[in-house]
């Protein structure tokens, strides 16, 4: 019997054809700043470049920036149903030092997709960008944005200023929560702007060493929003590790669970285990996920973790080190591989049940 579930990929990377597509979105005080600096360079240097060369649409300009030809290249040939739009080049917005001008590129932005992605095929799903650095403004965006259909979650940079648990962003996730949407963050910003260094002992030499340590961030949000109580707050929302990784998460469960047996006095609003926060409230993507020598060991994870319920497929299309969905997973059982591949993200996004056209 054919598989009816769809397919989501939860982390697929849209781009403008050209910067100039913002200016009709962006106010004019802004225009020259974002002619000139956009939301800054990266840091790091990859000799292989971050995209995939035959992704560039027949029009030529960024891969990623045609939808028609997304879906021709990579949803259609892959059975992807519905693609999780998380831009391409604009997280930097929340690391830059002026907060005003992050604020209206987020605003920008969401205009923009909701004007040219959205409408273009139901299988695109947008995120709502967000200026992390003021969450003042970053609440009065989500309650702007979140009335589109078609806009499923709100995405901020993993890179920051301080753990995301902290009151600081605490309007953040209250305007998220009563809108109905899970919190995203995005990895690549590490080590930019106004951020810290990309690890607690400072700056890794190359592209290869900062890219292997990324998770060290997720676990940091991780841990501080659990310790923080932000689920206690907090109790409808959810928060997505996007290109995070996933093998580093029995290890922190399995910490904070035995150092809460002796700390508890010092998180006095946790009500229950930290690993009952995290499964109930965290999500995390597959891309890139770890490749273990006896591919049996990464079933092994999921099931230490008890993460069947908490990971969703993400291909990071168009990036250099995709994830082709008709392979990826393929040694896990089916029924977990349904649930990254569907069921997971179909709950979470309140998705069509049932594939397209089927």
């Amino acid at each position: 019997m054919e598989n009816t579930d769809p397919v989501v990929d939860t982390d697929v990377h849209n781009a403008f054809k050209s910067k100039t597509e913002l200016l009709d979105f962006l106010p004019q005080e802004w225009h020259r700043q974002w002619a000139a600096s956009g939301t800054g360079g990266g840091v790091y240097y990859s000799p292989i470049g971050l995209m995939r060369r035959d992704a560039v649409p027949p029009g030529g300009g960024t891969p990623g920036n045609d939808p028609a030809y997304l879906d021709e290249h990579h949803l259609s040939p892959h059975g992807i149903d519905y693609a999780i739009l998380t831009g391409s080049g604009v997280l930097g917005l929340s690391l830059l030092p002026d907060p005003d001008y992050g604020t209206a590129i987020a605003a920008a932005y969401n205009d923009w997709l909701a004007a040219t992605w959205l409408p273009a095929s139901e299988k695109y799903k947008g995120s709502i960008i967000i200026n992390a650095s003021d969450p003042v403004a970053a609440a009065e965006e989500i309650a702007r944005s979140a009335g589109h259909p078609d806009v499923v979650q709100v995405l901020m940079a993993s890179a920051a200023q301080q753990p995301y648990g902290q009151r600081f962003y605490h309007p953040i996730y209250a305007a998220a929560e009563k809108a109905g949407l899970p919190i995203a963050i995005h990895p690549g910003t590490e080590g930019r702007g106004i951020a810290g260094a990309p690890t607690p002992a400072g700056y890794p030499t190359r592209y290869f060493e900062w890219h292997n340590i990324l998770p060290i961030n997720y676990m940091t949000h991780v841990n501080s929003l659990v310790s923080e109580g932000v689920f206690e707050k907090f109790p409808d929302l959810t928060f997505v590790a996007i290109e995070g990784g996933i093998a580093w998460l029995p290890h922190l469960m399995w910490r904070m669970d035995k150092n809460y047996k002796a700390l508890r006095a010092t998180v006095p609003w946790l009500k229950r285990r930290p690993s009952e926060y995290i499964r109930k409230h965290i999500r995390l993507t597959t891309q890139p996920i770890e490749e273990p020598d006896d591919p049996r060991h990464l079933g092994q994870i999921i099931a230490m973790a008890g993460a069947e319920t908490m990971i969703m497929f993400s291909s990071d299309y168009p990036h250099w080190d995709f994830d082709n969905p008709r392979i990826a997973l393929s040694p896990l059982d089916r029924d977990v591989r349904t649930r990254i591949m569907s069921t997971n993200a179909v709950q979470l996004y309140g998705l069509a049940t049932s594939r397209a056209g089927a």
